[in-house]
């Protein structure tokens, strides 16, 4: 197989599936395999298991939940870009925000449906990833690029309504790696107040560690990669 494409002379299409529900990996399998044309080679439940299960067996698409135990399907889909150039993922989920649509899209996804699409039009979203397509609900299509225009700060505080804008900046500077006193610097804050904001960050995104917000901003756009490698240990808020 190449990138480009399904290219075996069986023209079968071959598909992971990650998902942690069993039901609706069952449900999903039988949808998939009604047809002649398409063949689930392997399912899995976690991040973990899916980069295992893809490097063994090379399919031609991945479909791909978001929210998985051990990590979400975003930063599985970014971490499949890393290993798998090309590799279409089409995520199939629950969540249709405007964050997770935006974050999916700049992982790498090739396509983004809703749960409770229906089989014919999970087929073509399948058929259409796999030989080189990019496929989007009708419903998410419409708000694609709405969420690409604009500066990466106006997307952020539209996808995350419940910050202001100043823990918008705190948010950025946590995600480029900056400590506390480094961001108070940037910000001519001291660094109680960039605590506290810290800390209103971590409320309003129910996370509870640096990582996660870091995670969080990444999704979006913002920050740096490298730096949320270098920084994001730990919760000092």
């Amino acid at each position: 197989m190449e990138r480009d494409g399904v290219q075996r002379g069986d023209g079968v299409v071959r598909v992971v599936v990650v998902d942690d529900h069993p039901l609706f990996r069952e449900g999903l399998r039988a949808a998939l395999e009604s047809t002649e044309d398409i063949q689930v080679v392997a399912e899995a439940e976690t991040v973990a298991a899916a980069l295992a299960v893809v490097a063994e067996q090379r399919p031609d698409v991945v479909v791909m939940d978001l929210s998985l135990p051990d990590a979400s399907g975003i930063e599985a889909t970014r971490r499949l870009a890393e290993n798998h150039p090309g590799l279409p993922v089409l995520m199939l989920t629950m969540s249709d925000d405007d964050a997770s649509l935006l974050g999916a899209l700049q992982a790498g996804a090739r396509g983004y449906l809703v749960k409770g699409a229906g089989r014919d039009e999970v087929l073509h979203a399948v058929r259409t990833a796999a030989y080189g397509g990019a496929v989007f609900g009708r419903d998410v299509a419409a708000r694609i690029s709405g969420l690409l225009a604009g500066g990466r700060r106006l997307d952020a505080e539209r996808l995350f309504p419940a910050l202001t804008t100043r823990e918008v900046e705190v948010l950025e500077l946590v995600a480029r790696g900056m400590d506390n006193r480094r961001i108070s610097r940037e910000l001519y804050l001291a660094e109680k107040t960039v605590r506290n904001h810290i800390s209103h960050i971590f409320d309003k995104l129910r996370v509870t560690t640096r990582a996660e917000a870091v995670a969080r901003a990444r999704d979006v756009g913002l920050g740096d990669r490298d730096a949320h490698d270098r920084g994001a240990q730990g919760r000092d808020g």
